[in-house]
């Protein structure tokens, strides 16, 4: 099996704008151990951010501060950053073709939002033909309520997962994936304040 990593859209937008994730409890740190452990262990790591188009826009403006990856992310290695404009991380993005030149044939999902640029994202590697890990634990999102009617942080991330786990992806904790590619993951210290933001 040849791995790669998808780290998907842990922006400030998720922490200090917008759009603040909140459950499930300690994933930004989840994220940051599974970025670890794949580094250590050889597997490419991949970033992605999303701006919108509109160039004016309120949110996820390239650019902007908010726009800007995690510090904790930013700081940590990296194989590739990839920009996009929609859910899909492989839409308009040379996404399929780095996995394609690494001889990739499974991706692991971590990052923001579960049922938005996770899922799009997951359901595209399957269409693409790749195998699909989906973090649980790694992944995650936050309260929803608009004209359709209002959700749960919880019951939107456990939704999203039943639903991935029925055909898509093998929907797993970071722990099992540790133990699938034969890593301990390092210690990952995060500042308290972004400890906090996690929860």
């Amino acid at each position: 099996m040849n791995r790669a990593l998808l780290v998907i859209d842990v922006q400030r937008e998720y922490f200090d704008g917008a759009f603040p994730i909140r459950y499930p409890v300690g994933h930004l740190g989840s994220i940051l151990e599974v970025m670890g452990a794949g580094q250590k262990s050889g597997i490419p790591v991949v970033v992605i951010r999303h701006h919108q188009p509109d160039p004016d826009s309120p949110v996820f403006r390239k650019g902007s501060d908010q726009w800007q990856l995690h510090d904790e992310v930013e700081s940590r290695p990296r194989d590739i950053l990839i920009d996009k404009q929609l859910p899909g991380s492989f839409t308009n993005t040379p996404l399929d073709e780095f996995l394609k030149q690494r001889k990739v044939d499974t991706v692991c999902i971590a990052g923001y939002m579960t049922q938005m640029c996770c899922d799009t994202t997951a359901r595209q590697a399957f269409h693409r033909g790749y195998k699909v890990e989906f973090l649980r634990d790694a992944t995650g999102t936050l309260d929803v309520q608009n004209q359709a009617g209002s959700v749960t942080a919880e019951q939107l991330h456990e939704s999203i997962l039943v639903a991935q786990q029925m055909f898509i992806s093998d929907v797993i904790d970071k722990q099992t994936w540790f133990q699938r590619i034969g890593s301990v993951p390092p210690q990952t210290p995060v500042s308290l304040r972004h400890a906090r933001e996690s929860q």
